[in-house]
């Protein structure tokens, strides 16, 4: 059996549905009551609370950790999953880590993020990591702009990264939960291409076929949007990034090619696969 944390996100939503369609048992685990694919096992366990996930792990063989907010908050202790995992009998964890920690090892999030790789490097357990940069998803909080009024409003319009389509890090994280040959792997994942906001919101106005304009924030204007959901020195390390990425962060991967045998997806794809949410 493998346990998926955070399976009815965007990584994991489609994770879980890969493993179920490979034929594999599978354990889902979300923070509240959700619908999973037919034949999945759903359960209910808040990952602040490690001892919690006791009935999820049983008889589990594999684990795919992906950490909420909260627990890269002060105080928190992800490593006692790890090890709950470890006594639970679990064998191979693949946890979701961030290319932050090569490229900018040095925020806080991030040295607590290199902390659990290596805790779960030394755990004695078979493990991947995995480290992906921005998420093509992030583009559904223009979403409610796009709807009302045919706008995408973002800072730095024409500063791009090559984000990646969370099905790529699913699949990628299937192959590492089921390959034997990706243990010990650290994969940074990045789509195929480096694209600007602005690109994006023409991506979304040809996948919706019509109009939709491009306004550009100042920083302060995106930093007081963003703090809303985030911390305020979250939101300035992810204004940081979108604004004057380094040589790393515009560095194209080939990891999903490599792992997969195939290219990553553009942004196009995704914003075709998600037309739905700007309708």
């Amino acid at each position: 059996m493998i346990v998926v944390t955070g399976a009815t996100g965007n990584i994991g939503r489609p994770l879980t549905r890969a493993l179920a369609e490979a034929g594999e048992q599978v354990t889902a685990v979300s923070r509240h009551a959700a619908a999973v694919p037919g034949g999945v096992r759903h359960v209910v366990a808040d990952l602040a609370e490690p001892a919690g996930l006791k009935p999820a792990l049983a008889g589990a063989k594999s684990l795919f950790l992906l950490l909420s907010g909260d627990l890269h908050a002060a105080g928190a202790n992800p490593a006692d999953i790890i090890g709950e995992a470890a006594a639970s009998g679990v064998r191979r964890v693949v946890l979701l880590s961030t290319l932050g920690v090569v490229t900018r090892p040095f925020g806080t999030t991030r040295i607590a993020m290199r902390a659990l790789e290596d805790t779960l490097r030394e755990s004695g357990l078979e493990w991947a990591i995995l480290r992906p940069g921005g998420f093509a998803s992030n583009a559904l909080w223009w979403a409610e702009s796009v709807r009302a009024q045919q706008v995408v409003a973002a800072p730095f319009g024409d500063v791009g990264v090559p984000i990646i389509d969370p099905v790529d890090i699913a699949a990628v994280a299937a192959a590492c939960l089921l390959d034997d040959r990706h243990t010990g792997g650290a994969y940074e994942l990045t789509g195929p291409e480096v694209i600007t906001p602005r690109q994006q919101a023409e991506a979304i106005a040809a996948a919706l076929g019509s109009p939709v304009r491009f306004h550009e924030l100042t920083r302060d204007e995106a930093k007081t949007a963003m703090t809303q959901n985030m911390p305020a020195e979250l939101a300035d390390d992810t204004l940081d990034i979108l604004g004057s990425p380094s040589p790393a962060e515009l560095r194209v991967s080939p990891a999903v090619q490599q792992v997969l045998g195939r290219a990553p997806r553009p942004f196009a794809d995704w914003a075709a696969r998600n037309v739905a949410a700007f309708c």
